[in-house]
């Protein structure tokens, strides 16, 4: 049986569950300071071309459903998405001094907390776990273990297809052809990370809702009862999102915030009196 710890020795582990992950963070903040420069090159600024997977896949997807032409005069189909298929070059254009490196510098930083949010959740497990029950070390671990997955997949849609189509629609938004557009870096920046980071938290929404359902504060009715309003809100989100127009792109990113909404409801119990409720009705309709 482990022994009880006193409040320095809670106060002791705090201090080296920090150092570490303080750490952590320092290694890999300098690994992707030397890595950077490629991974900037190929990776952060890869949505700024029409090179990008997502709008080849796009484009590609376009061709094969295209609209068949007519088959006497001998025209061709027409793309479902022609705009994908066109060249597509966003330019990127530096106006102060020091903004290059200190991008350089936030960007490595950003990257090493995303590389070591698995072990930061880990040292946090570490930390929090004797003071709970068998019973309740198992929920914490699998929501740990689910919300890191969850955070990483919201992380991969937000940059393969919530940035991507966001910056394509704003990037050739045209007001009047005498504006020359051109995005400056730390406009390209704030809005690559805001959007990417913003859809992994919203990926955290089923394990706060089952956070908050075993709290009490939530159940399944509430769900049940404002379905049609969270539709037309998540319809309006993704459209604000996604302001291209077509239905392809707006679909692309709704249903993925429908889908959390149901794996939310999903992960919340029905309250205890509506259990006995349909207990007490079954054998009135049989």
């Amino acid at each position: 049986m482990q022994e009880e710890m006193s409040f320095w020795d809670h106060l002791e582990e705090l201090r080296w569950t920090l150092l570490r992950s303080i750490l952590a963070l320092f290694v890999f903040t300098i690994a992707g300071f030397i890595v950077m420069p490629y991974l900037f090159e190929n990776v952060i600024l890869a949505p700024c071309s029409s090179d990008f997977i997502t709008f080849r896949g796009i484009c590609k997807i376009g061709e094969f459903l295209k609209f068949r032409g007519d088959s006497l005069s001998g025209e061709e189909g027409l793309s479902l998405f022609p705009d994908f298929c066109k060249p597509y070059q966003v330019q990127i254009v530096n106006i102060k001094l020091a903004t290059q490196f200190f991008t350089h510098m936030s960007s490595s930083f950003w990257l090493a907390l995303v590389l070591t949010f698995p072990y930061l959740m880990f040292e946090i497990w570490k930390f929090v776990s004797p003071a709970l029950y068998e019973n309740e070390k198992t929920s914490v671990r699998i929501g740990f273990c689910f919300g890191t997955f969850m955070f990483f997949l919201g992380c991969t849609v937000g940059y393969f297809m919530v940035f991507p189509m966001t910056l394509r629609f704003l990037a050739t938004y045209q007001l009047s052809p005498s504006i020359v557009e051109q995005v400056s870096l730390e406009s390209y920046m704030d809005n690559f990370l805001m959007l990417i980071f913003v859809m992994g938290i919203v990926f955290e929404m089923p394990l706060l809702s089952w956070l908050l359902s075993k709290l009490g504060v939530i159940n399944r009715s509430l769900f049940h009862k404002y379905r049609r309003h969270a539709i037309v809100f998540l319809l309006v989100a993704a459209a604000f999102i996604t302001p291209s127009g077509d239905p392809f792109t707006l679909s692309v990113v709704f249903f993925p915030l429908y889908g959390l909404f149901e794996l939310s409801a999903f992960f919340v119990r029905k309250p205890p009196v509506e259990e006995e409720d349909e207990e007490e009705e079954l054998p009135a309709i049989v």
